[in-house]
């Protein structure tokens, strides 16, 4: 069965590339950021945290500045173009990190859910747990849903970031209409060690 997925999050700092090296450790997935913005690199975070001989493929846009994609590529002299982005043949499985949250703009145009959308690849999305998460994660599924209905993206569910909060869980998952996947705590470290614990339970839910 081939796993390939866009993770995508309810804003900036969710947790994405946390649970974007989680997955990519437990699919032995390829890893593909292409869309970076600023220093340090995502793709650098992830293949210290995962297994030596796992794949990773270059940034499509590598910007200098950490910024909104659309604003970063107007400092270095950049259009970003989705239709630009494709996933090399033969990839096998691939674990797409965007930037930000689902509507953070690449361009005047089109937003990182867009891009999703573009490479079609059902949509994980990571919501992490503070005060007014409820807010935006609902508001994020909202937004995921009206374009699902329009038949433009998939999604195959969400991922709690943080310790339990169980009024939060299950306020925003009596409203939403997809299934938590998994939930990561706020670890102390995040090492290879914490990122392989993780990798062996989802590895068995995904594979369901």
């Amino acid at each position: 069965m081939l796993h390939q997925y866009f993770v995508t999050a309810i804003g900036t700092d969710s947790g994405k590339t946390f649970v974007s090296a989680i997955l990519t450790e437990a699919l032995q997935a390829t890893y593909w950021k292409p869309i970076q913005s600023g220093l340090p690199r995502d793709t650098e975070k992830v293949q210290s945290l995962v297994s030596k001989n796992l794949s990773f493929l270059p940034e499509k846009y590598l910007l200098t500045q950490p910024l909104s994609p659309h604003a970063a590529a107007a400092i270095d002299g950049v259009q970003i173009a989705i239709n630009a982005v494709e996933i090399p043949t033969n990839t096998g499985n691939l674990i797409v990190e965007g930037a930000g949250g689902v509507l953070v703009p690449l361009n005047q145009q089109h937003f990182v859910i867009d891009l999703a959308a573009k490479l079609q690849l059902p949509v994980i999305v990571v919501a992490n747990l503070y005060l007014g998460s409820i807010n935006h994660t609902l508001l994020t599924i909202k937004e995921l849903q009206r374009r699902e209905e329009q038949g433009l993206i998939k999604i195959k569910g969400l991922v709690f970031n943080g310790n339990i909060n169980s009024a939060s869980e299950e306020i925003i998952l009596h409203h939403s209409p997809y299934p938590c996947l998994f939930r990561v705590n706020q670890e102390d470290a995040i090492n290879f060690d914490t990122v392989k614990q993780y990798a062996e339970v989802v590895r068995k839910v995904l594979n369901q």
